[in-house]
């Protein structure tokens, strides 16, 4: 479904920002981290910076996870494979203090878009998401006043308590014991979509808020996701469609040059298989190659909780094993990745919008398209869909005056009518293709290649994306809650601490899980 075209520019050696991994593994270090997503990276860059020897294992041949950059479809359009936007981690202190020094150090820059979202509706209007609190409620007035109003009443919560509340749960901290915590928690336990229908009563308002809170592929239907709809407008109003200059790939490129900075090392195709527990602890790693390095303070793992359990060399604890046994994928994904001959504008009563990021689909929609997912069917009638066009912002991605275009959507991993996704996929995309060109006015001839990639070539992809859940899945608690990051940073196993999309506070890029690993291993190692 995918295609191999060329090598990521930010791994090239011509490239200004390149920076070589190593060739050969220490044979012992202070910690090992499994995994060079950008939350293991994350993770080893604030151990390093601490002083500690740090090794990076990466089973793939390049580094970056689902934060990765490549050559999909022809030569020199560079898409962003999974991964886009970079939104939730502008509000971690890793990006909002620099605290790695990865922008004032190492390279990374941001734009920060406006218009954040253009929406278009099948009436030929379209609604924008601005950089702008006054802007966006203006546009949403256009609908109804009333609504805008309750609009920047829900942002002012957000700002006056609701959001720092957001932000200790984020980071693992404890939280306050105040009214605004009080409020978030119940915000918290409710779901996304009895929220914006409480609130909200015009019909397009209503998509809106539910498009955006979507964004981080949780069902809005769930209770647990009634704080969404609030998080992620509020990222888009200040941080637009934040977008990394060169790819997403240039985040973990930016934290690999940290760690070689730092003394520590970063290795590719090095697939490890085995933690070494017998001793009572996590004291060293086996790769696949049967080489072995040693763990002198912790081992930190990045691998999915659905597989870890099993690659201890001793029992496993009970704790991986009921992380294990409550996992499941929750929503698979589906893309389709098009280079264009020229980026393209969105149709709006005022004229042409250029924007990085679009979106299709109603709430009923989206309420259709879960329901068909949960019997096994995708559906391209009124699906949810994000459109990604990251060259209007970062024109160097494609050659020619081209542009990169991405459709995101959600599709079962196993089809109900028995086709196989090698067989079918094309077609799905073509369909979602089609909807994209009947609603936006994308010109049929301006697409000069076209990929799919399913639910089932993305769980081939990366071994984390099991059952095609880019996102960490989720677990369900003894209790029937569904939460979206297992919550302990720590495993009881002496020396073995937890990152990743399945540690807390779940997937996308945020950052979190890396941070929180960190914080943890520092204070278990009292410094």
């Amino acid at each position: 479904m995918t295609a191999a075209i060329g090598t990521p520019r930010l791994h090239d050696p011509a490239h200004p920002l390149y920076t070589p991994l190593a060739a050969e593994p220490p044979e012992e270090v202070d910690v090992v981290v499994i995994g060079a997503g950008h939350n293991g990276l994350i993770c080893a860059a604030y151990l390093a910076q601490a002083g500690l020897e740090v090794c990076v294992l990466e089973a793939q041949d390049i580094v970056g996870g689902n934060t990765v950059t490549e050559e999909l479809t022809l030569p020199g359009f560079l898409h962003d494979s999974c991964s886009s936007a970079h939104v939730l981690i502008q509000s971690n202190p890793v990006l909002r203090d620099d605290e790695l020094g990865l922008l004032s150090t190492y390279g990374l820059r941001y734009i920060f878009t406006d218009p954040a979202v253009v929406v278009p509706l099948p009436s030929g209007d379209a609604v924008k998401v601005h950089r702008d609190l006054d802007a966006t409620v203006e546009e949403v007035a256009r609908f109804s006043r009333a609504d805008a109003d309750e609009l920047r009443a829900m942002m002012r919560e957000w700002d006056d308590g609701l959001g720092a509340a957001h932000a200790r749960f984020s980071g693992g901290e404890p939280p306050l014991d105040d009214e605004a915590t009080k409020q978030y928690d119940d915000l918290r336990a409710r779901s996304g979509w009895d929220v914006v229908h409480a609130r909200f009563s015009h019909p397009v308002v209503r998509d809106l808020l539910l498009w955006l809170g979507f964004a981080t592929i949780q069902d809005p239907r769930r209770p647990g996701t009634g704080t969404l709809p609030s998080a992620i407008t509020s990222g888009r109003l200040r941080f637009g469609w934040a977008t990394p200059v060169g790819g997403s790939g240039a985040l973990p490129g930016a934290l690999v040059r940290h760690l070689v900075d730092h003394g520590s090392t970063v290795l590719a195709s090095s697939p490890v298989a085995r933690i070494d527990t017998s001793s009572g602890r996590a004291s060293a790693v086996e790769l696949a190659s049967g080489r072995r390095i040693g763990a002198r303070r912790a081992v930190v793992s990045s691998a999915h909780l659905a597989t870890l359990a099993e690659m201890l060399t001793s029992e496993p604890p009970g704790d991986l094993l009921e992380a294990r046994q409550t996992w499941r994928p929750g929503l698979s994904l589906f893309a389709v990745h098009a280079s264009l001959k020229r980026d393209f504008a969105f149709p709006t009563p005022a004229g042409p919008v250029l924007s990085t990021a679009g979106g299709l689909g109603s709430a009923d929609g989206l309420r259709a398209q879960l329901e068909a997912f949960e019997r096994g069917e995708p559906d391209a009638r009124d699906p949810w869909l994000l459109l990604v066009a990251s060259t209007i912002v970062d024109p160097d991605r494609a050659p020619d005056g081209g542009g990169t275009f991405k459709i995101l959507t959600v599709a079962p991993h196993d089809r109900a009518d028995g086709r196989s996704w090698d067989e079918s996929g094309m077609e799905h995309g073509q369909a979602l293709m089609d909807l994209v060109h009947s609603r936006t006015g994308l010109p049929r001839a301006d697409v000069l290649r076209m990929v799919v990639e399913t639910p089932t070539s993305l769980a081939a992809r990366n071994p984390s994306n099991i059952g095609g859940s880019c996102h960490g899945g989720e677990f369900v608690t003894a209790y029937g809650k569904v939460i979206p990051g297992w919550p302990s940073m720590t495993a009881s196993v002496p020396g073995l601490y937890l990152t990743g999309s399945t540690a807390h506070p779940g997937g996308s890029v945020s950052g979190r899980p890396g941070r929180n690993a960190a914080r943890t291993v520092l204070s278990g190692l009292r410094r």
